[in-house]
């Protein structure tokens, strides 16, 4: 069984950082994908980063996604956990953040089968 357990969110001021951890047990298979999604209150959930536990190459889908340079992800595959550090938060950064894995498609960017129960990230101005 498949479990994945978000930790690290919180309040914080614009302009701040953080770092939300995503502890994964119970791999699907050797190469799935570890994503980051996010869902602010009345928008539908977007993607933010995604990366492969044997590739080097994260995503973040493209300059107009939620990332805009300022999202990092990475992975410690040692202890199963994918990171996903925050800098220069925005109000609009505020949602709760999801991570996923269980690629079901060919896309990194989803579907995916297998969701953590979400952490609140909240950034006041």
């Amino acid at each position: 069984q498949v479990q994945l357990v978000e930790s690290g969110g919180g309040l914080v001021q614009a302009g701040a950082s953080m770092r939300l951890s995503c502890v994964v047990s119970g791999r699907t298979f050797a190469d799935d994908a570890v994503a980051w999604f996010r869902q602010a209150p009345g928008n539908e959930r977007e993607f933010v980063a995604a990366i492969r536990w044997m590739s080097n190459s994260p995503y973040y889908g493209g300059p107009a996604g939620p990332a805009k340079g300022r999202f990092t992800i990475a992975r410690d595959n040692a202890k199963n956990t994918v990171y996903l550090q925050m800098n220069n938060l925005e109000p609009e950064d505020t949602a709760v953040y999801f991570c996923a894995t269980g690629s079901m498609g060919d896309s990194i960017r989803g579907p995916y089968e297998y969701w953590g129960q979400g952490t609140q990230v909240s950034v006041s101005s």
